[in-house]
């Protein structure tokens, strides 16, 4: 009989302990028949599901271009091909072609429904649409590799929650870009140029069904600097929207001078599965934080104008890697993080995303106003369609 275990609740050191033949399995979607599945791998005794595929395919609610879809599920099979997992396949709905050969298994899937519900829903189209973009990494001895994206997951609904007139959130997404990921097992990577094509691409589907208003929140370091160049391609190409990303989360003029009157590590405890994703996986998922395994490490190579921590510092960007400052994968003091303070932060980011929203609405309604008016060049024929 075969069990299937969840892959992205494991830490790193486990992945590394993992036979490498062991199947691994990335669902395009949920719902499948897992005796089937079981079947088609041979009822192998162990297979590892990563975290679905939320969207992007057709029948999904919101579909994308197959090309840069494709792209993406191609670079996080080639992950696990990378880590030497010889078994990797994604598990995708009946009568859609991703060119994937012999690494797709291809079942019925609810999705393939013709009363598939559009995501979000239509009726929706004035409130600013939330986009959770968590990942599958390593996050030391002690936390999981699913870490990022529960801690999105919980501030993305958190802020719909909390602006349910002004917001509406999809589905968190679990994979983006790793740029260390040969350092530590577990660790996933989209590709940079890949995660930038198929983000833009979700922003297109979502401008053409009349959405204006988009607000990419990641919670993966990884991801910002893509994020960036995401905005900037949609606000070029799509002149009327107001499409918006941050740098993570918590740590904005809200939410900043609560971590600095509350944490307990000092400059350097809260780089990467530190005090803060800790305390906040502590009080989303205690069963997931093996607190006796954690490893404190602090001393990143830290100069005045380039040092790792929760709110970056200094003026210098730069990417050396990572095991010239960690040997455990974590940059940060998780020993000292506590639920309380946990419950505390993510509290502090929805109150400083619920912010955001509103200054979204607000950016959007002004700049509307203005181009009705005929500002500027918008007063021409051509800018003012």
């Amino acid at each position: 009989m075969t069990t299937f275990f969840p892959f992205d609740e494991l830490t790193w050191p486990q992945v590394a302990a993992l036979r490498r033949d062991t199947p691994l399995v990335i669902p395009v979607g949920e719902g499948y028949d897992m005796a089937k599945l079981a079947e088609a791998l041979g009822n192998a005794p162990a297979v590892g599901v990563l975290p679905p595929i939320p969207y992007g395919w057709r029948g999904s609610g919101l579909a994308v271009h197959e090309t840069p879809f494709v792209r993406l599920v191609s670079g996080l099979l080639d992950s696990l091909a990378d880590d030497g997992f010889s078994r990797v396949c994604a598990l995708q709905p009946q009568d859609i072609d991703l060119g994937l050969g012999a690494r797709a298994i291809i079942q019925p899937h609810s999705s393939q429904r013709r009363d598939a519900s559009p995501l979000p829903a239509d009726v929706d189209r004035d409130k600013c649409v939330i986009i959770p973009i968590g990942h599958t990494e390593q996050h030391g001895f002690h936390l999981p590799l699913s870490t990022d994206t529960l801690i999105i997951d919980a501030i993305g609904r958190g802020t719909e929650a909390a602006a349910p007139n002004e917001a509406v959130c999809l589905p968190a997404f679990p994979y983006g870009a790793s740029t260390h990921r040969s350092s530590f097992a577990g660790t996933l990577n989209v590709g940079g140029r890949a995660f930038e094509d198929f983000w833009l691409a979700v922003v297109d589907t979502l401008v053409t069904r009349g959405f204006k208003k988009m607000y990419l929140m990641s919670g993966h370091g990884g991801n910002c600097s893509f994020l960036v160049n995401v905005v900037k391609y949609a606000g070029e190409r799509h002149r009327r929207i107001f499409c918006a990303t941050t740098w993570l989360h918590t740590n904005g003029h809200i939410a900043a001078p609560v971590l600095a009157e509350t944490r307990l590590s000092g400059r350097g405890g809260m780089g990467h599965a530190g005090e803060l994703e800790t305390a906040m996986i502590l009080a989303l998922r205690p069963d997931l934080t093996h607190m006796a395994r954690v490893v404190d490490e602090t001393d990143f190579v830290a100069t005045e104008s380039y040092y790792m921590d929760w709110i970056e510092g200094g003026a210098l960007v730069a990417n050396p890697p990572w095991d010239d400052d960690t040997a455990t994968g974590a940059y940060g003091a998780g020993s000292v993080a506590t639920a309380e303070h946990g419950r505390l932060w993510l509290d502090t980011a929805v109150a400083e995303k619920a912010a955001h929203v509103r200054e979204i609405h607000e950016q959007h309604r002004r700049r509307e106003e203005r181009r009705e008016a005929g500002f500027g060049l918008w007063g021409s024929q051509e800018l003012g369609r």
